[in-house]
């Protein structure tokens, strides 16, 4: 991922953070209100949205939001707010990932080289599961009647990991590090949001609860999914 929009209403943070990630190969384009970055998203289609969640005239989630109506980009979110109920909010939305400031440059980096991690060597081959089609080229899945169930990029990767795992116990942390990257194993909400956003696409679908440990795919208990 070489294509970065970065807004943020901190003209010095903005400048840091365009400095500090072209001189490690990325190209930047950096934005201090909501509506700007949205049209800088559609105008030059990068692959990674960086955004605060408190702008002047756009929260960061409507910005989020708008951008991911039109386009299939990874999003960070970047935010002085450390509250659960905050990060959750934003990855319910469809945030990929969610730095609290203060931060350094090493991690941010770190989290975007996670986003960009996946599918660099190409898509696997599809697979059929409890009543599931899944195919990692196109990031779709199917239902034994051929519906399309509507899933983010994120629900299809935690997902595709769970069923590629059936019968294995995939833990908080194993969970975390296969979808997200290295470095990940303590946000455990994470996991937790994006799999209760799968049961209410997937309906009874055969994603088995181990609380405090994680979650196994069971398709011979979990019945038949359908969209709902």
């Amino acid at each position: 991922m070489s294509k970065i929009v970065v807004v943020d209403d901190d003209l010095a943070l903005l400048k840091v953070l365009k400095i500090g990630l072209e001189s490690i190969g990325y190209t930047v384009e950096t934005a201090r209100r909501g509506l700007e970055a949205v049209q800088l998203c559609i105008t030059r289609n990068p692959e990674v949205l960086v955004v605060d969640l408190g702008l002047p005239d756009l929260s960061g989630i409507e910005v989020l939001r708008r951008v991911r109506a039109v386009l299939p980009l990874r999003v960070l979110v970047l935010s002085a707010f450390g509250d659960e109920s905050i990060k959750i909010q934003a990855l319910d939305a469809g945030a990929d990932d969610y730095v609290t400031k203060p931060f350094g440059m090493g991690e941010l980096a770190a989290r975007l080289r996670a986003l960009g991690r996946r599918g660099e060597h190409g898509p696997p081959p599809e697979l059929t599961s409890g009543g599931l089609t899944i195919v990692p080229a196109r990031f779709e899945v199917r239902t034994r009647d051929g519906s399309l169930v509507q899933l983010t990029k994120r629900e299809f990767e935690v997902l595709e990991y769970l069923v590629r795992n059936a019968g294995r116990l995939c833990t908080y942390q194993m969970i975390l590090q296969a979808v997200w990257g290295e470095g990940y194993g303590s946000e455990t909400h994470y996991v937790r949001v994006y799999v209760n956003r799968l049961r209410l696409k997937l309906g009874d679908a055969a994603i088995e609860n181990r609380p405090g440990i994680g979650y196994l795919w069971s398709p011979g208990e979990g019945g038949d999914p359908g969209q709902r």
